[in-house]
């Protein structure tokens, strides 16, 4: 089948929940490869624009707001602040990243299921969906907590068991009980407007299986499994208080479902930028209605469903508008061989990177990229990170740039010498790097970012390779003028990095154009041995990288396994119930007892034990009280000095390690087997009585 030629190409990338910050899963999945095609497109003097956004409605944002106790539109401001900086400072090249909370979309979405609505293109459905009957309001997905039917995790959530991975519908969880008021939620009926995709299957089949068999296997596969079985009408609406009203009569307290309203941000973005800049974009509907328009979606593998069969489905009942072309979703980036977790916060978050690695957006780039899950599961480690960072990176890619530089500036005060005659090994060398641009462009154009970084990196292997076997540091003793030949090929091969590199390590391709005076250049130049003409003054070299130590690594596994630990405290804890009261004693028995507070004056391990610690207690007597108390494990010396804590006055001395004791500092055992010191809320005089 002949391939379509488009005038111009609209890129999306899927609209981030703004209830977190990204982490690399994200960036892997997503972001980093469309940042690579649009670059790639614009480099090559094509019309495309690349538009993104944060996802503002839905459940996830309304959940984090009231475990915060503040409103949802605080919460998405506050995170699509920090989303929006980290893109920019991590180099995706959106050209607008808007909101889905913004006017214009708000209107747009509003204004889109009114025309399905006006046209019969929705269904008008009643059904019984669970409501909570103290809080008054029916409860999404999220909004249910029970046990999973398949492993028994008692905090499964309606719609996924985040312990077993299953997704579960709320009718399934065994004792289900609303995450709002605790209460055991009821089934009420409710109306809802549904898109009744059942009647678009057999044009999904014919546009999908028949039409784009080049898309990815797992795009196509999920597909097909989806259009082998019958699919049924989804609901387009929510019975919730947080979303775009939904604009027909007698639809009080519901909104547009968060999976009709998102996708269309992509649309209403696009009008947001073109109406704003219509000289530069023209109008946004050339973007989504011209048939010449090719419109590729980037995502996730868990959102395939939505942008290939729920997403179209909405656009062709609508009518104008253009459908995707392809759809190169990626599969899952694991961390430290575990699935990446918001909720577990297991992941590395973009903010944090770019203030723990600053200037280094490019090493994360390489490394997501090299790791691209772009057929499978892929998995990221901190030690690979440093790996291909100073193997490759460092050892290659920069060591050859630096030599080639280097010694042109020792030899010829930077400037670029001219060639002579060819030998061999130039010959070879050239015939190496003279098709690169045909192969890059093969891969790209095919969405294999990860062997087209890799065709990238042949390059430097290549320059590696020649200027070692060349060894112009030893020839220049007998003939300078060969030296002339084999730097102008090194230096020829610099400038093709810097262009190769160009989508995929932008800031670093920006500093070696620096460095080489490359201001002009052009992707159709890739693979020429006449970027740099003789003559031509180079600036003063730069380390293109450099080293990643292992303290700064070590610093993220220690993070991590901090993460771990409290995961592993937090599930225990979820599980904790509390020892059986002992039996009642009477009152007098209590009143025995001389419970008091004491000041730590000093505090210091008892010599050879592990578990004993040495208080100076200023009781209020005007004598200091010695106390030991094995919490040893639990508390360094110095954190526990000046700190005022309750003691019992009246027990019997007691030795131990050859020590007197006078008496008890009273801890609480916790979940997790730790003693915590018992204090007081505010300040007391020592030998205050507690009763």
């Amino acid at each position: 089948m002949e391939e379509k030629k488009f005038k111009r190409t609209t890129v999306t990338a899927a609209l981030p929940y703004a209830n977190g910050g990204v982490h690399i899963g994200h960036l892997a999945g997503v972001y980093v490869p469309a940042d690579i095609y649009v670059r790639y497109l614009r480099l090559k003097k094509q019309d495309v624009v690349f538009i993104g956004g944060s996802d503002e409605h839905g459940v996830p944002i309304t959940i984090r707001a009231k475990k915060e106790g503040i409103t949802p539109q605080d919460v998405c401001d506050r995170y699509h602040k920090i989303i929006k900086d980290s893109f920019k400072e991590f180099g995706i090249s959106f050209d607008i990243y808007s909101r889905t909370t913004s006017k214009v979309h708000s209107k747009l979405a509003s204004d889109f299921f009114r025309k399905l609505y006006d046209d019969g293109k929705l269904i008008e459905k009643e059904s019984e969906q669970l409501y909570d009957p103290e809080a008054k309001q029916f409860l999404a997905d999220r909004y249910v907590m029970g046990t999973c039917p398949h492993c028994g995790n008692p905090n499964a959530y309606g719609d996924q068991c985040e312990k077993c991975g299953s997704d579960l519908s709320p009718m399934e969880l065994i004792n289900p009980h609303s995450t709002i008021s605790g209460a055991k939620p009821e089934l009420r009926k409710t109306k809802n407007w549904y898109l009744p995709l059942n009647q678009y299957q057999d044009w999904l089949k014919q546009w999908i299986l028949e039409g784009h068999k080049e898309w990815r296997p797992n795009v196509y596969g999920q597909c097909k499994s989806w259009l082998d079985m019958d699919l049924q009408p989804r609901a387009m609406t929510r019975d919730l208080d947080w979303g775009i009203p939904v604009p027909v009569e007698g639809a009080d307290g519901k909104v547009l479902y968060v999976w009709f309203d998102a996708p269309i941000g992509y649309i209403s973005n696009t009008k947001e930028l073109c109406d704003a800049e219509p000289e530069r974009w023209g109008s946004w509907e050339k973007w989504w209605k011209d048939p010449e328009t090719r419109l590729i979606h980037f995502i996730g593998k868990d959102n395939i469903v939505f942008h290939c069969l729920i997403f179209p489905v909405m656009l062709k009942a609508h009518g104008g508008y253009i459908l995707p072309d392809n759809v190169p979703a990626n599969e899952f980036l694991n961390l430290e061989n575990d699935k990446i977790s918001t909720s577990r916060n297991w992941a590395v978050w973009l903010d944090e990177y770019l203030k723990d690695f600053p200037g280094k957006q490019d090493v994360l780039r390489y490394v997501l990229t090299a790791n691209a899950p772009e057929t499978k599961d892929n998995n990221f480690t901190w030690k690979d990170f440093q790996e291909r960072n100073n193997s490759e990176l460092v050892a290659i890619y920069g060591n050859f740039v630096n030599r080639a530089l280097q010694l042109t500036k020792k030899y010829w005060n930077g400037v670029v010498p001219a060639c002579g005659e060819l030998l061999d090994v130039d010959k070879q060398a050239i015939q190496e790097f003279k098709d690169v641009k045909e192969k890059v462009e093969q891969y790209l154009d095919n969405f294999k970012f990860r062997e087209a970084q890799k065709e990238a990196m042949n390059l430097a292997r290549i320059g590696n390779k020649y200027i070692t076997e060349c060894e112009p540091w030893k020839v220049w003793k007998t003939d300078p003028k060969r030296v002339e030949t084999i730097l102008n090929i090194s230096l020829q091969l610099v400038a093709n990095l810097a262009i190769a590199f160009e989508p995929f390590l932008p800031f670093s391709s920006k500093k070696l154009r620096e460095m080489i005076n490359l201001k002009n250049f052009d992707w159709a130049e890739l693979g020429s041995t006449t970027l740099l003409e003789a003559g031509h003054q180079l600036a003063e070299p730069q380390l293109l990288f450099e080293k990643i130590e292992d303290e700064a690594i070590q610093y993220q596994l220690d993070k991590l396994a901090a993460t771990k630990k409290a995961n592993e405290a937090a599930e225990a804890a979820k599980d904790y119930k509390a020892e059986p009261i002992k039996a009642n004693i009477p009152f007098d028995e209590w009143e025995k007892l001389d419970i008091r507070v004491g000041h730590i004056k000093d505090c210091q391990k008892v010599k050879k034990s592990n578990k004993l610690l040495q208080f100076t207690l200023d009781d209020g007597s005007g004598t200091d009280r010695t106390i030991l108390s094995g919490i040893a494990k639990f508390y360094k010396p110095e954190d526990l000095i000046g700190k005022d804590v309750l003691f019992i006055a009246n027990l019997a001395p007691r030795k131990m390690m050859g020590i007197e004791s006078q008496g008890m500092i009273l801890s609480a055992l916790n979940f997790d087997g730790s003693l915590s010191v018992t204090t007081t809320l505010s300040e007391v005089k020592p030998g205050s009585q507690v009763g």
